[in-house]
């Protein structure tokens, strides 16, 4: 590997794991406060918080472990991406709040990460990249 590859290796694995890490928290606090959070999702006007809240969770905690794996990483991450626009759109639309404002921003910029993910790939450091070896060594 390379001086090159190395790096591209190590930041990959980095960025991949941060963008998991912060759903991976998001999901377990709306796990510790399901009422709540079925209570903010009905605030919005959803139909059906219960589903949504359960469709949340299966983003934020399942894809998100998948996404810190590195398996299946292209889908997920882009799977994520839509999810994550359609909240910061869905949840932080009044963007005379400063408050929303800056969480509308944030959304749009993890989504930016998640499709950096989706157009380069999990990395050498991942499930992805393992099997990808395994096949290759195979062949």
């Amino acid at each position: 590997m390379t001086n090159l590859n190395a790096s591209q290796a190590y930041t990959a694995t980095i960025g991949r794991l941060l963008l998991g890490t912060l759903f991976l928290f998001s999901g377990i606090g709306k796990l510790a406060a399901p009422a709540a959070t079925m209570g903010y999702i009905g605030s919005v006007g959803i139909p059906f918080p219960l589903l949504a809240y359960l469709g949340a969770i299966g983003v934020e905690l399942g894809l998100a472990s998948l996404l810190l794996v590195g398996y299946k990483t292209r889908w997920v991450a882009a799977i994520m991406a839509g999810f994550t626009l359609m909240t910061a759109v869905v949840f932080h639309n009044n963007l005379a709040d400063q408050n929303q404002l800056i969480h509308f921003l944030k959304n749009i910029a993890i989504t930016g990460g998640l499709l950096q993910v989706v157009a380069f790939g999990s990395g050498a450091f991942s499930l992805d990249g393992a099997l990808s070896k395994r096949r290759l060594a195979l062949a």
